[in-house]
This record gives C-alpha cells, sequence and structure tokens, in this order.
C-alpha cells in the first residue's frame, strides 16, 4: 500500500496531460511537432491525422479556445519537458562559495586530493576559496604556503579563473577562485585533468626508483 501511495503522489506532481481519446474538446487548433499550425480540425479529423502518423495527439493548452493540441511522439515530448527542466533548474542554481584547506608543507599526493575535491567544486558551479594556514614557525616560510596555492590555481586553471590572488589574512593566505565561463567544462577538460594526476603520480614513482 505504501508503494502504491507513493507512486500515486509521484504522478500527482508531474504536470498532466490529456491525449488521444481523452482530449474533451471537440475542435482543437492543431500543431505540428515544430510547433507549425495545421489548422482549427475535429476531435476525430486530428486524431485519424495523428493516426496516419503513428503519433499522439497531446493537448498542450486546454484552456485556449479553441484548445490546442500537438501531433506528436508523446514519450519523446516527455523526455525532453523533463529535460528541460533539468536545464532551467541548473540555471537556477545559487552559487555557493566552498572552502579547501591546504598546508604549506603538505605532501604532494594529499595535495592532488585536494585538487580533485575543489575541481568538483567548480564544476558544480561553486566558487572556491583557497586558505593555506600557517602554524608556529610555518609562517617564516609563506613562499612554502605561495608555491602549494599556485599549484592548485594551475592545475584548475582549465576551468576555473582567479577572482582574488594569494593574499594574507592574518596566519593564512587565501585564494579565490570560480567558473571561468568562456571554457566550458566538458567530459574533455574532466579527463584532462585526470590524465594530468595519473602523469603526475608516473613521474613520482620513476623519481623514487632513480633515488
Amino acid at each position: 500500500m505504501i508503494r502504491k501511495r507513493g507512486r500515486q503522489q509521484q504522478q500527482y506532481r508531474q504536470k498532466y496531460y490529456r491525449l488521444n481519446q481523452r482530449i474533451n474538446a471537440q475542435e482543437i487548433r492543431v500543431l505540428d511537432a515544430e510547433g507549425k499550425q495545421i489548422g482549427i480540425l475535429s476531435k476525430n479529423d486530428a486524431l485519424n491525422l495523428a493516426r496516419s502518423k503513428d503519433l499522439d495527439l497531446v493537448e498542450i493548452a486546454a484552456t485556449a479556445k479553441p484548445p490546442v493540441a500537438k501531433i506528436i511522439n508523446f514519450k519523446k515530448f516527455l523526455y525532453q519537458q523533463e529535460k528541460k527542466k533539468k536545464e532551467e533548474k541548473k540555471k537556477a542554481k545559487v552559487s555557493q562559495t566552498k572552502e579547501v584547506r591546504l598546508g604549506p608543507f603538505m605532501s604532494n599526493n594529499d595535495l592532488q586530493v585536494s585538487i580533485r575535491r575543489g575541481r568538483e567544486f567548480i564544476e558544480d558551479g561553486d566558487k572556491l576559496r583557497l586558505v593555506v594556514k600557517f602554524k608556529g614557525r610555518q609562517i617564516t616560510r609563506p613562499e612554502f604556503g605561495r608555491k602549494v596555492i599556485n599549484s592548485f590555481i594551475e592545475s584548475l586553471s582549465d576551468i576555473a579563473k582567479v577572482d582574488r590572488p594569494p593574499h594574507f589574512e592574518g596566519r593564512q593566505m587565501i585564494a579565490i577562485l570560480s567558473v571561468e565561463k568562456n571554457k566550458k567544462v566538458t567530459d574533455e577538460n574532466r579527463q584532462e585533468g585526470a590524465n594530468a594526476d595519473k602523469q603526475k603520480g608516473v613521474e613520482k614513482n620513476e623519481n623514487k626508483k632513480e633515488n
């Protein structure tokens, strides 16, 4: 019973479309799949036209006079509507500022893990706040912290821009990154990043062998 109720609630939340015989109006303004007007037809004529094309007659504007219906593939129509909804939701996403903490003397392996995490934040459209915290006498060697933070920035240069360059706030070195709009985040970008990480790992192992 619980599962059935859940499905009913989900169907209720989805927009309902009348199609084919369930359309009540006896006269309909008919459009084709591209939105071009075919004309005002009787319900039977519109249904016969849809059947001849092996498509559905879908009512898209029930309150219009006469109601408007499209001759389309209903399953494909629903897929396109869902895709459009997801794209609108993605565009409406509010950007957040995520933070990644780094150490001035962190290992290369730990740095690569942090870089991958930062890349995920940028790919999601968030801003990124990089923080290198200096403890005790580490503050006397700021060049190490700058090296770490610049390496991080360079690794994300394919998809991110620097909103605020590295600077000190107390005992912390901070930089702000955001999505570079002119550089689209694609699967190719992600693969390039993964390949770069892999190559660095190979070089690290080769250096160990030589030593």
